[in-house]
Protein backbone atom coordinates (compact mmCIF):
# COMPACT_ATOMS: atom_id res chain seq x y z
CA UNK A 1 0.00 0.00 0.00
CA UNK A 2 1.38 3.41 -0.90
CA UNK A 3 1.10 6.59 1.07
CA UNK A 4 0.77 9.96 -0.63
CA UNK A 5 4.45 10.60 -1.36
CA UNK A 6 7.40 9.86 -3.62
CA UNK A 7 11.03 10.92 -4.16
CA UNK A 8 13.97 11.00 -1.79
CA UNK A 9 14.25 11.99 1.86
CA UNK A 10 15.60 15.52 2.36
CA UNK A 11 18.54 16.09 4.66
CA UNK A 12 18.12 18.19 7.73
CA UNK A 13 20.59 20.18 9.78
CA UNK A 14 22.12 23.61 10.00
CA UNK A 15 25.54 25.17 9.79
CA UNK A 16 26.65 27.85 12.24
CA UNK A 17 26.73 31.30 10.70
CA UNK A 18 29.84 33.44 10.32
CA UNK A 19 29.68 37.06 11.35
CA UNK A 20 31.08 39.45 8.74
CA UNK A 21 31.97 43.11 9.11
CA UNK A 22 32.68 45.59 6.38
CA UNK A 23 34.03 49.12 6.56
CA UNK A 24 33.88 50.95 9.88
CA UNK A 25 32.70 49.12 12.97
CA UNK A 26 29.10 49.69 13.96
CA UNK A 27 28.22 50.94 17.39
CA UNK A 28 25.94 48.78 19.58
CA UNK A 29 22.31 49.30 18.64
CA UNK A 30 19.10 48.91 20.57
CA UNK A 31 16.53 46.27 19.57
CA UNK A 32 13.74 48.77 20.20
CA UNK A 33 13.49 49.90 16.55
CA UNK A 34 10.95 47.26 15.63
CA UNK A 35 12.99 44.04 15.70
CA UNK A 36 12.86 41.72 18.70
CA UNK A 37 15.11 38.68 19.05
CA UNK A 38 13.34 35.36 19.49
CA UNK A 39 16.55 33.33 19.79
CA UNK A 40 16.75 30.93 22.74
CA UNK A 41 20.43 31.83 23.11
CA UNK A 42 21.53 34.33 25.80
CA UNK A 43 20.91 37.88 24.63
CA UNK A 44 24.59 38.86 24.94
CA UNK A 45 25.44 36.28 22.23
CA UNK A 46 23.02 37.73 19.69
CA UNK A 47 24.44 40.30 17.29
CA UNK A 48 21.58 42.74 16.80
CA UNK A 49 23.08 44.20 13.63
CA UNK A 50 23.05 40.76 12.02
CA UNK A 51 19.44 40.25 13.07
CA UNK A 52 18.49 43.61 11.55
CA UNK A 53 20.36 42.79 8.35
CA UNK A 54 18.32 39.61 7.92
CA UNK A 55 15.13 41.61 8.48
CA UNK A 56 16.18 43.92 5.64
CA UNK A 57 16.97 40.98 3.35
CA UNK A 58 13.57 39.44 4.04
CA UNK A 59 11.85 42.72 3.22
CA UNK A 60 13.88 43.13 0.02
CA UNK A 61 12.56 39.75 -1.06
CA UNK A 62 9.09 41.32 -1.22
CA UNK A 63 10.22 44.07 -3.60
CA UNK A 64 11.56 42.53 -6.80
CA UNK A 65 11.78 45.95 -8.49
CA UNK A 66 13.73 47.45 -5.60
CA UNK A 67 12.98 49.82 -2.75
CA UNK A 68 14.67 52.95 -1.36
CA UNK A 69 16.43 53.07 1.99
CA UNK A 70 13.72 55.37 3.36
CA UNK A 71 10.93 53.07 2.22
CA UNK A 72 12.49 49.91 3.62
CA UNK A 73 13.29 51.63 6.93
CA UNK A 74 9.64 52.61 7.28
CA UNK A 75 8.47 49.13 6.26
CA UNK A 76 10.47 47.34 8.98
CA UNK A 77 10.30 50.01 11.68
CA UNK A 78 13.99 50.91 11.57
CA UNK A 79 15.70 54.31 11.52
CA UNK A 80 16.91 55.42 8.09
CA UNK A 81 20.58 55.80 9.16
CA UNK A 82 20.61 52.25 10.53
CA UNK A 83 18.93 50.84 7.42
CA UNK A 84 21.27 52.77 5.13
CA UNK A 85 24.40 51.61 6.96
CA UNK A 86 23.31 47.96 6.86
CA UNK A 87 22.29 48.16 3.20
CA UNK A 88 25.66 49.67 2.31
CA UNK A 89 27.48 46.83 4.09
CA UNK A 90 25.31 44.20 2.40
CA UNK A 91 25.92 45.87 -0.95
CA UNK A 92 29.69 45.65 -0.47
CA UNK A 93 29.46 41.89 0.15
CA UNK A 94 27.15 41.18 -2.79
CA UNK A 95 24.04 40.35 -0.80
CA UNK A 96 22.31 43.55 -1.95
CA UNK A 97 22.38 45.34 -5.30
CA UNK A 98 21.57 49.04 -5.84
CA UNK A 99 20.19 50.61 -9.02
CA UNK A 100 19.28 54.31 -8.99
CA UNK A 101 19.11 54.35 -5.17
CA UNK A 102 16.74 51.40 -5.14
CA UNK A 103 17.94 48.31 -3.31
CA UNK A 104 17.21 44.71 -4.22
CA UNK A 105 18.56 41.25 -3.41
CA UNK A 106 22.05 40.68 -4.80
CA UNK A 107 23.85 37.88 -6.64
CA UNK A 108 25.21 36.34 -3.44
CA UNK A 109 21.66 35.66 -2.25
CA UNK A 110 20.91 33.86 -5.50
CA UNK A 111 24.09 31.81 -5.25
CA UNK A 112 23.50 30.74 -1.67
CA UNK A 113 19.85 30.03 -2.41
CA UNK A 114 20.87 27.44 -4.97
CA UNK A 115 23.10 25.73 -2.41
CA UNK A 116 20.68 25.69 0.50
CA UNK A 117 18.27 22.90 1.37
CA UNK A 118 15.02 24.88 1.46
CA UNK A 119 13.30 22.48 3.84
CA UNK A 120 15.98 21.39 6.30
CA UNK A 121 14.97 23.86 8.99
CA UNK A 122 11.27 23.26 8.43
CA UNK A 123 11.60 19.49 8.81
CA UNK A 124 13.53 19.87 12.06
CA UNK A 125 10.73 22.06 13.47
CA UNK A 126 7.75 19.96 12.47
CA UNK A 127 9.10 16.41 12.82
CA UNK A 128 8.42 16.23 16.59
CA UNK A 129 4.78 17.20 15.96
CA UNK A 130 4.40 14.56 13.26
CA UNK A 131 6.03 11.92 15.45
CA UNK A 132 3.74 12.72 18.38
CA UNK A 133 0.50 12.56 16.41
CA UNK A 134 1.57 9.54 14.39
CA UNK A 135 1.96 7.78 17.72
CA UNK A 136 -1.47 8.95 18.86
CA UNK A 137 -3.16 7.85 15.65
CA UNK A 138 -0.98 4.77 15.23
CA UNK A 139 -1.02 5.60 11.52
CA UNK A 140 1.20 7.40 9.01
CA UNK A 141 1.30 11.20 8.72
CA UNK A 142 2.83 13.16 5.87
CA UNK A 143 3.47 16.88 5.50
CA UNK A 144 3.52 18.67 2.16
CA UNK A 145 5.03 22.11 1.67
CA UNK A 146 3.02 24.17 -0.82
CA UNK A 147 4.94 26.42 -3.21
CA UNK A 148 2.96 28.71 -5.46
CA UNK A 149 -0.51 27.84 -6.70
CA UNK A 150 -0.14 24.11 -7.33
CA UNK A 151 3.54 23.31 -6.80
CA UNK A 152 4.14 21.16 -3.74
CA UNK A 153 6.51 18.62 -2.26
CA UNK A 154 6.30 16.00 0.48
CA UNK A 155 9.04 16.96 2.94
CA UNK A 156 8.29 15.00 6.14
CA UNK A 157 6.70 11.76 7.28
CA UNK A 158 6.08 9.90 10.52
CA UNK A 159 4.62 6.47 11.21
CA UNK A 160 2.98 4.87 14.23
CA UNK A 161 3.69 1.36 15.42
CA UNK A 162 1.57 -0.09 12.64
CA UNK A 163 3.78 -0.69 9.64
CA UNK A 164 2.47 0.75 6.40
CA UNK A 165 4.34 -0.57 3.39
CA UNK A 166 5.17 2.17 0.90
CA UNK A 167 6.68 2.02 -2.57
CA UNK A 168 6.77 5.81 -2.79
CA UNK A 169 9.08 8.15 -0.90
CA UNK A 170 9.62 11.62 0.41
CA UNK A 171 10.45 14.39 -2.02
CA UNK A 172 7.71 13.84 -4.56
CA UNK A 173 4.29 15.18 -5.46
CA UNK A 174 0.72 13.88 -5.59
CA UNK A 175 -1.79 13.86 -8.43
CA UNK A 176 -3.92 16.93 -7.78
CA UNK A 177 -7.28 15.28 -8.42
CA UNK A 178 -6.59 11.95 -6.70
CA UNK A 179 -5.10 12.93 -3.35
CA UNK A 180 -6.33 14.72 -0.24
CA UNK A 181 -3.37 17.05 -0.61
CA UNK A 182 -4.13 17.88 -4.22
CA UNK A 183 -7.80 18.50 -3.56
CA UNK A 184 -6.99 21.00 -0.80
CA UNK A 185 -4.54 22.78 -3.10
CA UNK A 186 -7.15 23.00 -5.85
CA UNK A 187 -9.80 24.18 -3.38
CA UNK A 188 -7.71 27.32 -2.85
CA UNK A 189 -8.14 28.23 -6.52
CA UNK A 190 -11.14 29.60 -8.35
CA UNK A 191 -13.09 27.36 -10.72
CA UNK A 192 -11.74 29.20 -13.78
CA UNK A 193 -8.15 28.68 -12.65
CA UNK A 194 -8.84 24.99 -11.99
CA UNK A 195 -10.14 24.69 -15.55
CA UNK A 196 -6.79 26.05 -16.73
CA UNK A 197 -4.82 23.64 -14.55
CA UNK A 198 -6.78 20.42 -15.17
CA UNK A 199 -8.13 18.86 -18.38
CA UNK A 200 -11.78 17.83 -18.59
CA UNK A 201 -10.80 14.16 -18.57
CA UNK A 202 -8.59 13.21 -15.62
CA UNK A 203 -6.26 10.25 -15.24
CA UNK A 204 -7.64 7.17 -13.51
CA UNK A 205 -5.68 5.38 -10.78
CA UNK A 206 -8.43 3.10 -9.49
CA UNK A 207 -12.07 2.41 -10.30
CA UNK A 208 -13.02 5.12 -7.77
CA UNK A 209 -10.79 7.94 -9.05
CA UNK A 210 -12.73 11.03 -10.10
CA UNK A 211 -12.00 11.34 -13.80
CA UNK A 212 -14.46 14.16 -14.58
CA UNK A 213 -13.30 17.70 -13.90
CA UNK A 214 -16.90 18.82 -13.37
CA UNK A 215 -17.45 16.11 -10.73
CA UNK A 216 -14.22 17.14 -9.04
CA UNK A 217 -15.32 20.78 -8.98
CA UNK A 218 -18.48 19.79 -7.11
CA UNK A 219 -16.39 18.02 -4.46
CA UNK A 220 -14.03 21.00 -4.20
CA UNK A 221 -16.99 23.23 -3.35
CA UNK A 222 -17.76 20.91 -0.42
CA UNK A 223 -14.11 20.87 0.64
CA UNK A 224 -14.07 24.67 0.83
CA UNK A 225 -17.00 24.53 3.24
CA UNK A 226 -15.69 21.64 5.36
CA UNK A 227 -12.08 22.77 5.49
CA UNK A 228 -10.61 19.31 4.92
CA UNK A 229 -10.38 16.71 2.15
CA UNK A 230 -10.37 12.92 1.90
CA UNK A 231 -9.66 10.26 -0.67
CA UNK A 232 -11.33 6.86 -0.46
CA UNK A 233 -9.63 4.22 -2.64
CA UNK A 234 -9.03 6.92 -5.28
CA UNK A 235 -5.24 6.86 -5.46
CA UNK A 236 -4.75 3.21 -4.60
CA UNK A 237 -7.08 0.38 -3.73
CA UNK A 238 -7.45 0.10 0.03
CA UNK A 239 -5.89 3.48 0.80
CA UNK A 240 -7.81 6.15 2.71
CA UNK A 241 -6.33 9.57 3.44
CA UNK A 242 -7.57 12.75 5.06
CA UNK A 243 -5.86 16.12 4.86
CA UNK A 244 -6.06 19.45 6.69
CA UNK A 245 -4.52 22.74 5.58
CA UNK A 246 -1.63 24.43 7.38
CA UNK A 247 -1.77 28.21 7.12
CA UNK A 248 0.51 31.08 8.09
CA UNK A 249 -0.69 33.87 10.41
CA UNK A 250 -2.13 35.72 7.39
CA UNK A 251 -4.24 32.70 6.42
CA UNK A 252 -2.15 31.78 3.38
CA UNK A 253 -1.87 28.04 2.63
CA UNK A 254 1.72 26.96 3.25
CA UNK A 255 1.32 23.24 3.71
CA UNK A 256 -0.99 20.27 4.13
CA UNK A 257 -0.95 17.56 6.78
CA UNK A 258 -2.42 14.17 5.87
CA UNK A 259 -3.14 10.94 7.68
CA UNK A 260 -2.84 7.80 5.56
CA UNK A 261 -3.95 4.25 6.27
CA UNK A 262 -6.08 1.29 5.25
CA UNK A 263 -9.66 2.15 4.39
CA UNK A 264 -11.07 -0.35 6.89
CA UNK A 265 -9.25 1.39 9.76
CA UNK A 266 -9.64 5.07 8.95
CA UNK A 267 -13.08 5.09 7.33
CA UNK A 268 -15.08 4.47 10.48
CA UNK A 269 -17.28 6.15 13.09
CA UNK A 270 -14.06 7.60 14.53
CA UNK A 271 -13.34 9.66 11.40
CA UNK A 272 -14.85 12.95 12.76
CA UNK A 273 -12.64 12.73 15.86
CA UNK A 274 -9.65 11.86 13.67
CA UNK A 275 -10.28 15.01 11.61
CA UNK A 276 -10.52 17.11 14.79
CA UNK A 277 -7.17 15.80 16.04
CA UNK A 278 -5.62 16.22 12.60
CA UNK A 279 -6.71 19.87 12.66
CA UNK A 280 -5.02 20.28 16.05
CA UNK A 281 -1.86 18.76 14.64
CA UNK A 282 -2.04 21.10 11.63
CA UNK A 283 -2.33 24.09 13.99
CA UNK A 284 0.75 22.91 15.89
CA UNK A 285 2.69 22.51 12.66
CA UNK A 286 1.70 26.06 11.68
CA UNK A 287 2.98 27.37 15.03
CA UNK A 288 6.23 25.44 14.61
CA UNK A 289 6.77 27.04 11.20
CA UNK A 290 5.83 30.56 12.29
Amino acid sequence: MAIESQGRRPLSGREPGVEMTSGRSAEPESASEGEASTSPEPLDLVNKSVVKATVLLSELGRHRQGITATEIAQAVGMTRPTAFRLLLSLEQTGFVDRVDNRYMLGWQMARLGRLADPYAGAVARIQPVLDEYAGRFNETLTFVMVRGEVDHQVIAEASGSRFLTSNQYLGGTYPLHASATGKLILAELGDEKIAEVLPKKLDSYTSRTLTSRDALLQELHEIREKGYAVIDDELEEGLFAAGCPVRDPAGVLIGILTINGPTQRLKSDQLPETINQLRQAADEVAKALA
